[in-house]
C-alpha cells in the first residue's frame, strides 16, 4: 500500500501547486478578493496535507504493520478531497452550500491527525 499513498502525495502535490498557480494568475481579478482567500486557504491546506501524506507514506515504509498509520493517510486523502475540494468548487461555481460540505473535510483532516498522534504514543521506541 505504501507506494499508493506515495503516488497519491506526489498527486495531491502536483495538482495542488497547479491549483496554487491558477488561483494567483488565472482568477485575480475574475472573483472577488474574499473568493480569492478561500481558494488560497484550499491550496495551502491542500498542499500541507500532501506534506503530510508523503510522510505518511514513508512511515508505512518504515513500518509496514501499523494500521492506524493507514488509517490516518486514509483520513487526510479523503479530507483534502472534502476539504479544499468543496472550497474550490465554492469559487469557481459560487455554490455556496457547499460551505456546509466543508467542515466535514476539516473533521475528517482533524482525525488523521488525532490517529498520527495516537500511532505515534503506541509505537515502540525506535
Amino acid at each position: 500500500m505504501t507506494p499508493f499513498w506515495m503516488a497519491l502525495a506526489g498527486l495531491y502535490g502536483a495538482v495542488g501547486v497547479a491549483l496554487g498557480a491558477f488561483g494567483a494568475h488565472g482568477l485575480r481579478g475574475r472573483v472577488t478578493p474574499e473568493r480569492l482567500a478561500v481558494w488560497h486557504t484550499a491550496t495551502e491546506y491542500h498542499l500541507l496535507h500532501a506534506a503530510v501524506l508523503l510522510g505518511l507514506a514513508l512511515w508505512l515504509r518504515l513500518v509496514p504493520q501499523a494500521p492506524m498509520v493507514g488509517a490516518a493517510a486514509a483520513c487526510i486523502a479523503a479530507g483534502v478531497l472534502v476539504f479544499s475540494g468543496s472550497l474550490y468548487v465554492l469559487v469557481l461555481a459560487d455554490l455556496r452550500w457547499l460551505g456546509a460540505v466543508t467542515p466535514l473535510g476539516g473533521v475528517l483532516l482533524i482525525v488523521g491527525w488525532v490517529l498520527i498522534t495516537v500511532a505515534a504514543l503506541r509505537a515502540a521506541p525506535v
